[in-house]
């Protein structure tokens, strides 16, 4: 299965370096199918069996690479899963935040697809399954992912745009910036229709997002 896969990628390169855009951007896809959706009309005319290859090539092998070149990223295994969603957070590396907290002297961590989710188990934990163990006061870091630079940053001292016109995996979200004006320019850019700290954020603002 292995080798059957290295060849796949291989062959996937290859057809995407000659005959598709290099200009595609992996990580603004949330699912292979939108890749490969977008590849149908964004490469010379391709086989559905060589269709599926550059999609497998780009969504296994350059999306990863991608991910990972993005200094000061947030860490996460393939394992993760977002314990309000149970979508595999690896899969939404530019949105992905953590819950860092100690319990019986070891810290643990819950990592998310995204801010809004964060804050949902943030306010109810036990909405979302058995965490006893989970305690607001044992905190020790929560992190977000600047929207720019990609990079983790500390989410209480962070600035979220909400109701812009740029959706995460689970719909409207709370757009992280470390820095104010980067919020601004974003919230102009992009239709957003107010700026949060940290602090300001409640249940009543996590809920409009859903509505």
């Amino acid at each position: 299965m292995k080798i059957y896969k290295k060849k796949i990628y291989s062959k996937g390169k290859k057809i995407f370096d000659k005959k598709c855009n290099q200009n595609i951007d992996v990580s603004d896809f949330f699912e292979i199918n939108e890749l490969k959706a977008n590849l149908a009309t964004g490469c010379k005319k391709l086989s559905e069996r060589h269709l599926q290859a550059a999609a497998l090539y780009l969504w296994d092998i350059k999306r990863k690479a991608v991910q990972g070149e993005a200094k000061g990223a947030i860490v996460i295994n393939d394992e993760e899963k977002c314990p309000v969603c149970g979508m595999f957070t690896y899969k939404y590396h530019k949105w992905v935040a953590q819950i860092f907290y100690t319990h019986n002297e070891h810290e643990h961590h819950f990592s998310f697809d995204g801010v809004k989710d964060l804050m949902k188990f943030y306010f109810n934990p036990m909405a979302w399954g058995d965490y006893n163990s989970f305690k607001i006061e044992n905190i020790s870091k929560i992190l977000v992912t600047d929207y720019y630079t990609q990079k983790a940053i500390d989410a209480s001292k962070a600035f979220y745009v909400l109701h812009s016109d740029i959706y995460g995996p689970m719909g409207h979200e709370l757009i992280p910036f470390e820095n104010i004006e980067d919020a601004k320019t974003f919230m102009s850019d992009h239709r957003g229709k107010k700026i949060l700290t940290f602090k300001e954020i409640d249940l009543e603002e996590i809920g409009k997002l859903d509505e």
